[in-house]
């Protein structure tokens, strides 16, 4: 389909929208949300469910945008790119124009393609792996940073503040994962620190003994692991076990209350790059009062970046008027907004022009401090 039909049609779309504003006085802008709500890392889809779905109530109470009111519809991809594929045709099927989502990288990277092909605007709050907005699509962006920025933070501090005589770095075989993961040996390479295994592990696997043998084999000191939380809890259990002890370091994808259910005593002192928490920033105070007062956590990565993409996509229907996709990231490109995770702006590909990410220390009892 070319760009100028769907321009029409999404034009069409709007027009029809605002018939329908006039006639009942009252419209509802659905916005899909799009992520895990099953499998192994549903958290993370939780923490996005809970921001955006703060954002909207936020937005709904305070009158809505141009006499509309929000609507989240969520969507499960279960972090699978082709059940990605499937949710991503269901949201064009289902008529929704405007989504927050998807989470994995690996299932945001397929179904960018049908949307930009279809005229649905995207704005991921967690996917950070480059190639997404790599292939210069009109209608993606993010509210996140990028892997070569979190790999890049992750090397350095590995380089110059652990400074370990032999370091391992180990990843889950995804996008995700295996980006990060070559980007930090890339950065260590560069900087005479070369690794001595660079290994993959398979996804669902339950028994890392031939792993942590090997790593005991090499001498290993420290460990840079490219992956989710699952996998990580059982190799540091496991490693604890076995008498392994090296200080271990990931990503934000590691950083869930639930890796130290997983890995108990073993997570304590484990290092992970994540974006900034929002949730301390003072000017989000009431957002994350009221995100408690439901009995839901404010802390996760993943909670004010998904505020914030409702906030950018919110700002600009109000601020032009229309409700056309390719407007709103015409919109987008050209104007910076204030947001929960502060000002945002983007570049001609849709990242950020700035994000911030640093190193946290993670506990036995879920909770992460800064690093020294």
């Amino acid at each position: 389909m070319k760009k100028i039909t769907k321009k029409l049609m999404t034009l069409s779309t709007a027009i029809a929208l605002a018939g329908a504003v006039s006639a009942a006085n009252a419209e509802t802008l659905k916005i899909g949300l799009a992520g895990p709500a099953t499998g192994p890392v549903a958290q993370y889809g939780d923490m996005q469910k809970i921001g955006v779905m703060a954002a909207i109530e936020d937005i709904n109470k305070a009158g809505g945008i141009n006499g509309m009111q929000l609507e989240g519809v969520i969507y499960d991809d279960a972090c699978d790119p082709k059940q990605a594929v499937a949710v991503a045709n269901k949201i064009v099927n289902d008529g929704i124009q405007h989504v927050v989502g998807h989470l994995c990288s690996s299932s945001t990277e397929p179904a960018t393609d049908i949307y930009e092909e279809e005229g649905v605007l995207m704005i991921t709050a967690a996917s950070t792996s480059p190639s997404i907005t790599e292939k210069g699509l009109q209608l993606v962006f993010r509210t996140i940073g990028l892997d070569s920025l979190q790999g890049t933070l992750a090397a350095d501090y590995i380089i110059n503040k652990e400074k370990p005589a032999r370091i391992a770095v180990v990843h889950d075989k995804q996008q995700y994962g295996e980006g990060l993961a070559t980007t930090v040996k890339g950065q260590l390479e560069a900087a005479g620190m070369k690794p001595a295994m660079f290994e993959g592990v398979t996804p669902g696997d339950k028994d890392f003994s031939a792993l942590i043998a090997k790593l005991k084999k090499n001498n290993i000191d420290f460990v840079y692991y490219g992956g989710y939380h699952p996998e990580l809890g059982l190799i540091l259990r496991q490693s604890k076990e076995k008498g392994f002890g090296a200080q271990f370091m990931g990503p934000e994808g590691i950083v869930n209350a639930d890796l130290a259910k997983i890995a108990g005593e073993a997570s304590e002192g484990v290092l992970a790059t994540a974006p900034k928490s929002f949730d301390q920033n003072p000017v989000n105070q009431a957002r994350v009062d009221a995100i408690k007062a439901k009995g839901e956590d404010p802390t996760g990565p993943f909670v004010f970046t998904a505020y914030a993409a409702v906030q950018v996509m919110a700002d600009s229907i109000k601020a032009t008027g229309e409700t056309d996709p390719f407007k709103l990231a015409d919109h987008i490109r050209e104007t910076s907004f204030d947001t929960s995770i502060g000002k945002v702006k983007y570049d001609a590909k849709g990242d950020l022009t700035e994000s911030t990410f640093l190193v946290y220390e993670l506990h036995k009892d879920g909770s992460k401090t800064p690093a020294k």
